[in-house]
């Protein structure tokens, strides 16, 4: 139920990207050859909150959701997804180790759900993500983004454990070098009476 969109790169209640990465200049980020992986198909309420990285020499090899379970009433007001945090390890001791000894890094979440168990890559850090986003209901309740899986260096794929309106968006580009080393969310402030969605958007940081 929002009735004030923006109109610019915005087709049928989604944002469209016109690249598919930005490159950073930000002297706060202390890290190599870094820039944002970004995706297609997202929703646009809400602002973007601060970004958190990875110590130094650590990469993203997990991730944990915050998630509001669906439920179906005609007066529920359902967000879903609300929050990805992302655990950080250092490749070079050898990742079964590094599970046992890791960083969590994430940026601003919604106010609604549970965060889940970690999910690991069996093998390699995290390289690319994908989004499943509902498009504007209308009046009808929003969720905005619901899931996210992303793509291990060693060929795996993970899927979060989401909700599952909404559709998948493409794939991210991959990261090149070594892997995801940062987030940045775009989270819409709870609407009170309004329709609430919160995560709706996110941007991943890569580095060498």
């Amino acid at each position: 139920m929002h009735y004030f969109i923006s109109s610019l790169l915005v087709i049928i209640g989604l944002h469209v990207s016109i690249q598919t990465f930005v490159m950073l200049s930000d002297p706060e980020i202390n890290r190599k050859n870094r820039w944002w992986l970004v995706v297609y198909y997202t929703t646009n309420w809400g602002s973007w909150g601060f970004k958190d990285v990875c110590p130094n020499g650590t990469y993203a090899a997990g991730f944990s959701l915050k998630v509001e379970e669906l439920s179906y009433g005609f007066w529920d007001d359902n967000t879903a997804l609300n929050g990805i945090r992302l655990h950080c390890v250092d490749p070079s001791k050898g990742l079964s180790s590094s599970y046992e000894n890791y960083a969590s890094v994430q940026s601003d979440v919604g106010s609604w759900g549970e965060w889940t168990d970690i999910k690991w890559c069996p093998s390699g850090i995290l390289t690319a993500f994908q989004l499943r986003v509902e498009s504007s209901q209308g009046i009808e309740d929003d969720t905005a983004a619901n899931n996210i899986r992303f793509k291990c260096s060693g060929g795996s794929v993970l899927e979060g454990d989401g909700t599952d309106w909404g559709d998948w968006g493409r794939w991210s580009l991959t990261c090149e070098g070594k892997g995801i080393c940062g987030i940045l969310t775009r989270i819409e402030k709870p609407q009170g009476m309004r329709d609430d969605t919160a995560l709706n958007d996110v941007r991943l940081l890569c580095c060498d």
